[in-house]
């Protein structure tokens, strides 16, 4: 199996690209989305919003709508409207329902994406961070861009620990379907 390892697509975070990293790791293969693609889509987003005019502040030149031009940062309009891009459809799990009610291996499930609360030094940053899991050769892993490597879970029921833990700190867990 270690061999079956190497052949897995795995980004490293840069700067705060977690969300072009997770979808890139989500399709397996590096451009699948690149931070021209990601910023045009973010930018259309503002291009078609009929309130865009409520967006402008003093630092609209850095801090757009739905990204930090500098450091990346995108939000979760700019995932939608990737994946919709490439044919799939998001949708949201209802936190009320632990991950036991998420069907891993149903057939149109492409991956799993978490949008997870962060504290970093110290505390005094807050942000939230992307991270992506996927089914590979029948094997979940967790392809979160701060890891070294993917992170093989053993089976379906560590899968749902890791869902469930994550949901009792705060993330939010969207379902990417083949559409």
């Amino acid at each position: 199996m270690e061999g079956s390892e190497s052949q897995i697509y795995h980004e490293r975070q840069r700067l705060q690209f977690c969300l072009l990293h997770s979808l890139n790791n989500l399709f397996q293969y590096k451009d699948a989305f690149t931070r021209e693609s990601l910023n045009s889509i973010a930018e259309k987003l503002v291009a078609d919003d009929p309130n865009k005019e409520t967006w402008t502040t003093p630092l609209s030149f850095l801090l757009k709508p739905h990204h930090n031009t500098l450091t990346g940062n995108y939000d979760v309009n700019v995932m939608i409207a990737a994946l919709e891009g490439k044919g799939k459809s998001v949708a949201w799990h209802d936190k009320r329902h632990g991950a036991s009610s998420i069907d891993l291996d149903a057939d149109a499930l492409m991956g799993v994406v978490l949008n997870v609360p962060v504290k970093r030094y110290g505390g005094l940053w807050r942000s939230r961070h992307w991270v992506v899991m996927r089914k590979i050769n029948a094997v979940w892993y967790n392809l979160d861009s701060d890891l070294v490597v993917p992170q093989r879970f053993k089976d379906e029921d560590e899968v749902r620990r890791f869902l469930d833990q994550n949901l009792s700190l705060g993330s939010e867990v969207l379902l990417v379907n083949n559409a």
